[in-house]
C-alpha cells in the first residue's frame, strides 16, 4: 500500500477511541521527511510579518473588490519582508504565484517555501497592486516577546485636545508633556487618543485612551488636521470606513472605523 496520511490525534470524550481521528496528508509529511534526511531537523520558511484578517470593512476602506488576502499589521525588524519593501497596512494578495484568499492560508504557504528562495509577492497598496521580490529566510524557533506598555491615565494637566467628530475620538499631538504623561519614547509618532465616545464605532472596536493613531488610510499622521484631511479625502471617494493603524504599547493592529456625521 501507499501512505496517504499520518495519524496525529483522535477525538475522544472518554479517553477511548470513538472512531474519529485526524491525520496529516502524506505530501505535507514528505517535506518534513526530506528535511530530516538532509538537515537532521525540520526547517520552515519565514517572512517576518504580523498579519490580520481582511474583513469586509477593511476591504472597503482600502478599495479592495472583496475581503481577501492577509493584512500586514506589523513587520519584524530586519526580516525578509522589511528588506523587500513590504509595508505595514499592505494586503498580501498572492505569494509565489499562489493566491492568498484568506489570512490563514499565508503562514502555511510561507512555511512550505524553500529557504533562500526568491519569490514574487503581490500586495495591495494605496488602491493598486504592487509586486515585490522577497528572499525567504529560515524561521527561528526562539520566542519573540513583545513588551506591553501600560496605559497611564493619571495627569497633572489636561493635554491640548482636538475632537475628530467623524470617528468619535478626541486626540492630542505628541508634545514633550504628552510623551511624559503617557510614557511614550521619542521614536513613536502619531496622535494619542485621550477620549473615546462610548457610543462610537471606535469604542465598539476597542479603541481606548492611551492608544496611538499612527496612520489613517495608510497615511502617517501627526496632527489632527492631517487626520481630518485624510478622512475628508476618503469621504470624497465614497468610503464609509477608514483604516486606522493603532499602536498599543509596542503592539500594532489595524482597525476599521466607520465614519460618522461630522
Amino acid at each position: 500500500g501507499e501512505v496517504i496520511g499520518i495519524n496525529t490525534a483522535i477525538f475522544s470524550p472518554t479517553g477511548a477511541s470513538v472512531g474519529i481521528g485526524f491525520a496529516s496528508p502524506s505530501n505535507l509529511a514528505q517535506s518534513i521527511i526530506n528535511d530530516l534526511n538532509e538537515f537532521g531537523r525540520t526547517r520552515r520558511g519565514w517572512l517576518g510579518v504580523k498579519i490580520q484578517t481582511v474583513t469586509p470593512e477593511i476591504a472597503e476602506s482600502l478599495g479592495l473588490d472583496k475581503a481577501r488576502g492577509a493584512l500586514v499589521a506589523e513587520l519584524v525588524e530586519d526580516s525578509p519582508a522589511e528588506k523587500a519593501g513590504v509595508e505595514a497596512s499592505d494586503v498580501i494578495l498572492a505569494f509565489d504565484g499562489k493566491p492568498v484568499d484568506e489570512m490563514r492560508h499565508l503562514p502555511l504557504i510561507v512555511a512550505e517555501t524553500d529557504i533562500d528562495k526568491r519569490v514574487k509577492v503581490t500586495v495591495w497598496r494605496n488602491g493598486k497592486e504592487k509586486s515585490l521580490n522577497v528572499r525567504i529566510a529560515e524561521l527561528d524557533e526562539e520566542d519573540v516577546q513583545v513588551a506591553s506598555r501600560s496605559d497611564s491615565s493619571s495627569s497633572n494637566g489636561e493635554p491640548d485636545r482636538k475632537e475628530i467628530d467623524e470617528l468619535g475620538l478626541t486626540v492630542a499631538e505628541l508634545t514633550s508633556d504628552i510623551r511624559s504623561q503617557y510614557d511614550l519614547p521619542d521614536e513613536i509618532t502619531g496622535l494619542v487618543i485621550v477620549d473615546v465616545d462610548g457610543d462610537s464605532d471606535a469604542a465598539e472596536k476597542g479603541l481606548r485612551r492611551g492608544d496611538i493613531i499612527a496612520e489613517v488610510q495608510q497615511t502617517p499622521v501627526e496632527t489632527a488636521a492631517e487626520a481630518e484631511k485624510v478622512i475628508a479625502d476618503a469621504r470624497k471617494k465614497d468610503r464609509t470606513v477608514v483604516l486606522l493603524r493603532i499602536q498599543s504599547g509596542e503592539d500594532f493592529r489595524l482597525v476599521p472605523v466607520r465614519i460618522g456625521e461630522s
